[in-house]
């Protein structure tokens, strides 16, 4: 079970009453792991891995929105949109061919979609629609029928209907205010799926689960539980993130029905020690099997501060001298907070953390520490910094 610690500012600002509520959490913490570590080791095979084919597959068209006010594309300066709406409007019986355009309610845009694995056809799906010219927004505006295609070039879906926009611009003469992305909207249900994805599952001969994690113990473990399942060994780990199963006699044709009694075996799943660190953030996640050798921790805070006060030195009357600024600087160096701390081998994350916040300092400053001892080789955990 992982812990998240979040920047809370400095610690040593906030004095004995932030070490207090810090050791407080902490405290809860140890209650919470201890007493939900047993009841939450085990997970579904249905969370820790998915079957091989059975995924969304990504839709896009091209299409315009219209009914906006004002606030759609220029048409003079996007030639594209133009276009766009003169071959629609051929298409309807207008004919505009060497005709003056000036609407500003009308917007290109790129419409994008998924289609669901086993999407049937008449299933509605939602789409999102975001603005490829100059428009400034996209509300009140109308996506016209625009189909949607998938990879090979073929029409999956058509999507047409009122968008739904999260922002919001408003503007005047010398003032501008936006808020949100006005140029980007959704639209809920918004296309229809007109060709299914033709997928056999109950006739296949043998399928994979690809492990959402890889790992070759969490591979090893799957296998064996549908192994004690069924009775014989059908299911072997190819790697550490796909796990290859032969469908048995008794389920040919009924692979869905398998797949419903493998999803529901529980596994202990084994995953390696992780650090995960956001730095823009200071949000820290450790994993519970980090682990440290003996090292010998020293933080402190280097604050240097430089003022600059400049004067003006003015010549004499009459002596053709000239006022000039005389720069001068102030630099000041200040260390504080000197501390050594002494992490044990083999500690825990529990014992760690514990250990860091003795120094009396925040998580931003916890990221440096944590650095330095992988640096020293002795943490054992990998550290990915988002």
């Amino acid at each position: 079970m992982p812990v998240v610690v979040r920047a809370l500012g400095d610690a040593r600002a906030n004095g004995e009453q932030t070490m207090r509520l810090v050791r407080t959490v902490i405290a809860a913490l140890a209650v919470v792991l201890g007493a939900t570590g047993a009841s939450h080791a085990a997970s579904r095979i249905k969370d820790l891995a998915s079957v091989e084919g059975v995924r969304q597959n990504q839709l896009i068209g091209y299409g315009l929105v219209v009914g906006l006010n004002g606030t759609g594309d220029t048409l003079n300066n996007i030639p594209f949109t133009k276009q766009s709406l003169q071959a629609m409007l051929e298409r309807l019986g207008v004919n505009i061919r060497g005709q003056t355009l000036r609407t500003g309610n009308v917007a290109a845009v790129m419409v994008t979609a998924n289609l669901p694995a086993f999407g049937t056809q008449g299933t509605r799906i939602d789409v999102t629609v975001s603005a490829m010219g100059d428009a400034k927004s996209l509300q009140g505006g109308t996506l016209l029928v625009t189909p949607l295609l998938g990879a090979d070039g073929n029409v999956y879906a058509v999507g047409q209907g009122s968008l739904a926009i999260g922002g919001f611009s408003a503007e005047a003469d010398a003032a501008k205010v936006t808020r949100g992305v006005p140029t980007v909207g959704r639209i809920s249900n918004g296309a229809i799926i007109e060709r299914e994805i033709d997928f056999a599952l109950n006739r296949l001969p043998n399928l994979r689960l690809a492990l959402r994690n890889a790992d070759f113990t969490t591979a090893k473990r799957i296998a064996a539980a549908v192994n004690d399942f069924i009775g014989v060994p059908t299911a072997e780990p190819l790697d550490p993130s796909t796990v290859q199963l032969t469908i048995p006699k008794q389920f040919a044709g009924k692979v869905v029905a398998l797949l419903t009694e493998i999803e529901q075996l529980q596994i202990e799943p084994d995953l390696p020690a992780k650090i995960v660190i956001d730095e823009r953030s200071g949000i820290i996640v450790m994993g519970r099997d980090v682990r440290v050798s003996t090292v010998a921790v020293a933080q402190g805070n280097l604050t240097v501060s430089i003022s600059e006060t400049p004067q003006v030195s003015q010549p004499a009357p009459f002596s053709q001298g000239r006022t000039v600024v005389v720069p001068r600087s102030k630099v000041g160096v200040t260390e504080d907070g000197k501390r050594l701390a002494l992490v044990r081998e083999g500690v825990s994350l529990q014992q760690l953390v514990d250990g860091l916040n003795a120094l009396g300092i925040g998580p931003r400053d916890m990221i440096a520490i944590l650095q330095a001892i992988k640096a020293a080789g002795a943490i054992q955990a990998d550290i990915e910094v988002m």
